[in-house]
């Protein structure tokens, strides 16, 4: 077996401020910076953060694969650390998988069923029913080409999504720059434990949306003068500097406007508490404010259990997967009829090991699990191509992966959300969509 790489991490996110705020000039040099570069903004809050990005309005347009106007917001859900897929979407059927997991495995008759083949855990009992209503499905034996054990630069390559290439840019960046856009919340990042979404540097650092303004500088008639002050020292710039400033001042009048009342989840959703859930809360409010949200991303961390993991009725990975399905379950429950509009895709940056370790739990592997939840899921079931547990099927102990990642994200984009053609954002990329989704009519 392969050493295993260190359990590294990116570091803090740009933009973070440890201690108080930046100074009135460090303002004005980050609002420079953005003009350049795009305008995001980063909102850290404990070891979450949440990273707007404004789109510039005519910016980066491609006519030859542009996007729709019409199509169903992106969610896409990191599950950061390492998943373990055979955790989630159990291989019921597989005599391999008890004996490799003796301790940790779960027997066919404590899960969900799922199909003939899986199960799934029974923590996700508070998803399960949006699985028989056919508005969930999963993805098994999914991942990435180019195998990795680190976190960081496993990370990287799942954001940057162009293996064999020498793109520097992350899959999001393209496919916002197909479709300019004076929205100015087009893309919403939401509670990241860290890395890098690929977009463009110079940003903001903020607490939440309800507190969302100009570092060092108050509220109110303050604010007032100074979004004043800006806009007439950019008036009459060049498209290049004045465009992300407006976008930056249209933002924070939006985001004032969406704070102003308490936000209420409908139709009795009750989202849990902690990072996932208001993290979900927030990407709800967007989506059914009707602002042009296209994309929304959130991370949600502390999936590497590399011991204790745990057993089927408690313990990390029970606790975490019945956060996961609660919060899951609330989401697409607050959006009620909106939720055929969105489709919401998990990925990670690798699976874990088949054979659980020596201290009960799973160490860094390949293959993996993806779930999708939306309207136009074909739901359900469980797609891709199974390659067994046997031995002989095994990559160094791992899982195979036998479907790219991006083939299921290029198809929920093709089919769900616009995008005419998956080069742009996928080069390189080809093989024969799984029929995760179907398409909008």
């Amino acid at each position: 077996m392969p050493d295993e790489q260190p359990d590294d991490r990116p570091g803090e996110q740009p933009g973070e401020q440890p201690g108080g705020g930046p100074s009135r000039r460090a303002v004005l040099a980050r609002i420079a910076a953005a003009a350049v570069l795009g305008s995001t903004v980063t909102v850290a809050e404990g070891v979450a953060s949440r990273q707007y990005a404004f789109a510039i309005p005519g910016s980066g347009g491609n006519a030859d694969l542009p996007l729709d106007e019409e199509g169903d917001v992106l969610v896409v859900l990191c599950l950061r650390g390492g998943f373990d897929g055979l955790s989630a979407v159990v291989p019921a059927a597989d005599p391999h998988y008890l004996d490799a997991r003796p301790g940790i495995g779960i027997p066919a008759g404590q899960l969900l069923p799922a199909d003939d083949r899986f199960g799934l855990h029974p923590a996700m009992s508070p998803l399960y029913p949006w699985w028989r209503s056919g508005r969930v499905a999963a993805v098994h034996a999914v991942g990435q080409i180019a195998r990795s054990r680190s976190h960081f630069q496993a990370m990287a390559e799942l954001e940057r999504a162009a293996p064999g290439s020498a793109l520097r840019t992350g899959w999001l960046e393209r496919l916002l720059g197909l479709r300019p856009t004076d929205d100015p919340m087009c893309a919403v990042r939401v509670g990241a434990v860290s890395g890098s979404l690929a977009v463009p540097d110079g940003t903001l650092a903020i607490r939440d949306l309800a507190s969302f303004g100009l570092a060092g500088i108050g509220g109110g008639t303050e604010l007032q003068r100074w979004t004043a002050s800006l806009a007439a020292l950019h008036a009459g710039a060049r498209p290049e500097l004045a465009g992300p400033v407006d976008t930056t001042l249209r933002a924070l009048r939006l985001a004032a406007r969406l704070s102003a009342r308490e936000y209420v989840p409908e139709h009795g959703a009750g989202y849990p508490a902690g990072n996932l859930g208001d993290a979900l809360r927030e990407v709800a409010h967007l989506v059914k404010a009707g602002i042009g949200l296209r994309v929304a991303c959130v991370d949600y961390g502390d999936w590497d259990l590399h011991a204790g993991s745990g057993r089927p009725d408690g313990g990390p990975m029970a606790d975490q997967l019945r956060e996961l399905s609660e919060a899951l379950d609330a989401f697409a429950t607050d959006l009620g009829p909106r939720l055929d509009g969105v489709t919401l895709v998990t990925t990670s940056e690798f699976g874990r090991r088949v054979a659980e370790n020596g201290s009960a739990g799973t160490d860094h592997g390949y293959g993996n699990v993806a779930f999708l939840l939306g309207g136009g899921v074909n739901g359900g079931r469980v797609h891709g191509r199974w390659p067994g547990l046997d031995p002989g099927s095994l990559v160094d102990g791992d899982l195979q992966v036998t479907t790219d990642y991006r083939l299921v994200l290029a198809e929920v984009l093709q089919s769900r959300c616009g995008l005419y053609r998956w080069g742009a954002v996928f080069p390189g990329l080809s093989g024969t969509p799984l029929g995760v989704v179907r398409p909008r009519t």
